[in-house]
């Protein structure tokens, strides 16, 4: 199924609905807009396989160029706004975008990336982008255009970049599927639909931005069988609680830190908002506390949901409430995919043996775009289609996955692994503490010595005591040898719009 499967039974239903100014997408707008847009490139040249590239803050609008490339047999790639113009253009150009569509909502990046890329179709919604002069006006361009979908509907794909998080962002890039938009056999939909109960009746709460691979896949799959979207043009705690009393939200997907920010709100304002709608909480994107999903299963009830996986989409495991109670920590076990634990040299490790996690396929799902060293990186080195995005973890005898770290993250003391998740962890619920990161810094006597980087809500004082403070909360929780030997306070710890911890720049500050 695809949105056009619903215009035809339900027009007037909202597709999307922005939770801050209430802007409605119905499904007949988005069907209109979409074959209009897809009607457009191809008379414009673009062919299957063909790019269109995205840089749009949360917007209705963002669904329509979506679905024109997914019903045009055309990778759609969302650049994260965020972005500093020559990065935003890199992506762009790495790409090959053929088509490039920009919101005048980020039009201070749309107008200083477009001299640096070479999209030859370009259009831009919403207003105009000033001081620059390629970009066509999206309406007047597809005014005329018909809203008649296209005799061939090739299905699409998305094809979006890494976080960066280690290195610079990478097209994750799957092999288009060999089907029409309005055949059977989307992944997304036979794998998300039936593990969470999406159908036409969810109204679903995304709070993250859309450039995300899960926002996006997520959100697009709620779509595909007819429910509605709420879309949050960004996250504020209060105003996520607020959404779901308004809307009567039935799913939701999250990442810890907004876990985090919604339990320290005062117990009153929590208490204001009526969330027994909900009837699934999914969250992923980073590891979450035992203590932070133990609180939120208090709050809640037992509706949290949890996968592991990645852009790439190597592998997924899924755990709900009453298993991960029994086994706290665990990110469940495979749903897509065997998981394989390796050590350094490939050999394939026992239950409870800290290795590399791989997710063995009947073929590898994808290949980094331009880049056939990180593909090759990526797999296993006897196993082509054993792949890898480098997280550390082990599996217990029942295969329920728990994961230690990022092997790029893990720090080395005295010779003893120390994995900075847990760490992290430790502090995540300190009242102290608002946001954390640990990384490993030069030690002359240890080769490693962990320090936390701590920022602290605003009116904490800190200094000496507080650090003392903070050492001796984590020593009463975990080992000794783990507890951070000094804690730094900064106003601002680099993460990504989703929750990831850009722990690159900030180890390039101490090291």
């Amino acid at each position: 199924m695809y949105p056009g499967t619903h215009a035809a039974t339900t027009p007037d239903k909202p597709a999307v609905i922005m939770g801050g100014s209430g802007e409605t997408l119905t499904y007949a707008e988005l069907e209109a807009g979409s074959a209009r847009l897809a009607n457009h490139l191809r008379a414009a040249g673009l062919q299957r396989g063909d790019v269109v590239a995205l840089v749009s803050e949360n917007t209705p609008r963002l669904y329509e160029v979506y679905w024109a490339a997914q019903r045009s047999g055309l990778y759609v790639t969302a650049v994260n706004h965020h972005l500093s113009a020559p990065e935003a253009a890199y992506i762009v150009r790495d790409c090959g975008a053929k088509a490039l569509v920009v919101s005048a909502g980020v039009a201070g990046l749309a107008a200083a990336i477009e001299d640096h890329v070479d999209a030859p179709v370009r259009l831009a919604f919403g207003g105009e982008i000033p001081g620059a002069t390629s970009y066509t006006d999206y309406d007047a361009a597809i005014a005329d255009v018909p809203a008649d979908p296209p005799a061939d509907q090739p299905r699409g794909a998305d094809m979006l970049y890494s976080s960066g998080t280690t290195g610079r962002p990478k097209g994750i890039k799957p092999t288009l599927p060999d089907r029409q938009i309005d055949e059977p056999g989307d992944t997304y939909v036979d794998l998300f639909g039936p593990m969470y109960g999406f159908d036409s009746d969810t109204v679903y709460l995304s709070p993250a931005p859309l450039y995300h691979a899960a926002p996006l896949r997520f959100t697009a799959t709620v779509q595909a069988l007819g429910g509605t979207v709420v879309v949050m043009e960004r996250f504020d705690p209060e105003r996520a609680l607020a959404l779901i009393d308004r809307y009567s939200v039935t799913h939701s997907q999250w990442v810890p830190t907004m876990f985090v920010r919604m339990l320290k709100l005062p117990e009153d304002v929590r208490a204001s908002y009526d969330v027994s709608s909900l009837q699934v909480a999914i969250h992923a994107a980073a590891p979450c506390p035992v203590e932070v999903k133990q609180a939120m299963i208090d709050w809640w009830g037992p509706i949290l949901y949890e996968y592991y996986s990645a852009t790439e989409a190597i592998g997924m495991t899924f755990i709900d409430t009453p298993r991960w109670l029994e086994r706290p920590g665990s990110v469940g076990q495979a749903v897509l995919g065997t998981i394989r634990i390796c050590d350094d040299a490939g050999t394939e490790l026992g239950p409870g043996e800290v290795g590399t996690v791989y997710f063995e396929r009947d073929v590898r799902p994808f290949e980094y775009h331009n880049d056939p060293g990180k593909t090759l990186a990526a797999q296993h080195p006897e196993h082509e289609n054993w792949t890898t995005t480098g997280d550390l973890g082990y599996v217990d005898e029942d295969g329920y996955l728990y994961l230690t770290d990022r092997k790029a993250f893990m720090i080395i003391s005295g010779g003893v692994n120390i994995y900075p998740q847990e760490v992290e962890d430790a502090l995540a619920l300190h009242p102290k503490v608002l946001d954390v990161a640990v990384i490993g810094v030069p030690d002359e006597e240890m080769g490693e010595a962990v320090k936390a980087v701590v920022q602290p809500p605003e009116g904490v004082e800190t200094g000496p005591e507080l650090e003392r403070e903070l050492i001796d909360f984590v020593r009463e929780r975990i080992a000794h040898y783990k507890a951070p030997s000094s804690v730094d306070f900064t106003d601002f710890l680099p993460r990504t719009p989703t929750g990831k911890l850009v722990k690159r720049e900030l180890r390039d500050r101490y090291v």
